[in-house]
């Protein structure tokens, strides 16, 4: 995929997605430039295509990766006097677009109603927003949205069950459907539970607290201890859990699962290894690190990556492994990098670059996983931000 050429759009709302859209192009030539790795020519077309047509902020329809969040975030990286003024301008309308949202989330609470995933997740929810507001310095937003954060961790009662307050009504796909009976459990970093935790840890980890915060973060960490599977290098978690298996107690298929960004357990363990950080918790620290490590010595776990995309193939674990190692308490991660990034060159040589051109499916964002090491992320504001990986 030619990142020069001018950009085509394929959809409605192409232009201001960060996952699949010219957003997500545009970041990838704006930390390269402010990298000094090329002149600003590259972004042009795409912060074109990103800026071209009103920007979306309808509050149920704009998330971290859609519409204005999502261009205000490309925009926080292109250090131009134009996109500061825009993100002046775009700041405003987020404020609102945050206090509407976190209106609803806290009347829905207030109901003793199930939250669906679109209302926390990184994706498209509340824990998206925070971290745009961590990214920028929102005080007050940042504060508004941990906030409910860690009211979404107070257990919840629905039909006599007790239930984890993020325990959603929604199916996988995030949408009601039969079947899914009673919703489901979902431990993913893009989309579940581990998102709040890395948000709520990295916010700790920085020094922005509101009441309740450690005892949320231990609350969800609890949680995921209750479901893991294995110790030490075997340990792994699930994508989801069904209200059947919650239930029981106890897992109904086989794992692991992909060992991917997204959803799989290096994911997971890098939210837990956050939290460590954030609680002072060592042993929590180790568990997380040791449980990374042995998806990478897995080759079943590793045979399920069928792709190099940032969101579910080798280049969302490769960054995973690189933000975790540049943390660990020592360096059997870091030894891994060498070995996943000869993995990842094999694949392209055998199956080549996606299709697409976009960050989280395409190929800016295999090429920012490739452009990122030690001297270049000192450079810039940590792009992957966006995917809590930053810390």
């Amino acid at each position: 995929m030619n990142h020069n050429a001018p950009p085509t759009p394929t959809r409605p709302g192409w232009g201001q997605s960060l996952y699949s859209g010219a957003a997500g192009v545009a970041l990838l030539h704006a930390v390269r430039a402010h990298s000094g790795d090329d002149d600003g020519d590259p972004l042009r077309p795409w912060a074109a295509a990103m800026l071209k047509g009103p920007i979306q902020a309808v509050p149920e329809a704009c998330g971290l990766y859609e519409g204005a969040p999502a261009v205000a975030y490309v925009l926080s990286f292109t250090h131009t006097n134009t996109a500061s003024r825009a993100l002046a301008t775009l700041d405003v309308h987020l404020a609102d677009v945050t206090r509407h949202r976190l209106g609803r989330a806290h009347a829905r609470i207030d109901r003793g109603a199930l939250p669906t995933l679109g209302e926390y997740d990184l994706i498209s929810g509340l824990t998206g927003l925070a971290t745009y507001h961590l990214h920028r310095g929102h005080e007050t937003e940042l504060r508004d949205t941990l906030a409910y954060l860690v009211r979404l961790t107070d257990p919840i009662t629905i039909d006599a069950q007790p239930l984890p307050g993020w325990w959603t009504s929604d199916s996988p796909d995030l949408r009601p459907t039969p079947r899914w009976p009673g919703g489901h459990g979902n431990f993913g970093l893009a989309h579940g539970i581990a998102g709040p935790l890395a948000q709520l840890a990295t916010a700790l980890r920085h020094g922005h607290t509101v009441p309740g915060q450690t005892q949320a973060i231990t609350r969800i960490c609890d949680w995921l201890d209750q479901w893991r599977t294995g110790t030490g290098s075997h340990a792994w978690w699930p994508d989801l859990i069904t209200r059947a298996e919650h239930r029981r107690g106890a897992l109904q298929r086989p794992g692991p699962t992909r060992p991917s960004w997204c959803y799989g357990t290096p994911g997971i363990a890098r939210a837990q290894q956050l939290a460590g950080i954030a609680l002072g918790d060592r042993d929590r620290q180790r568990q997380a690190e040791q449980a990374l490590a042995g998806c990478l010595t897995d080759d079943q776990q590793l045979a399920q990556l069928t792709d190099a995309s940032l969101c579910h193939g080798w280049a969302g674990l490769i960054q995973t492994v690189f933000r975790a190692a540049a943390d660990a308490i020592d360096d059997e991660l870091a030894s891994h990098l060498p070995r996943l990034n000869a993995r990842l060159n094999e694949h392209l040589d055998h199956r080549g670059l996606p299709d697409g051109a976009g960050l989280m499916d395409g190929t800016a964002g295999i090429h920012l996983v490739r452009f990122t090491d030690p001297v270049n992320t000192a450079l810039t504001d940590p792009w992957d931000r966006c995917l809590l990986l930053a810390g």
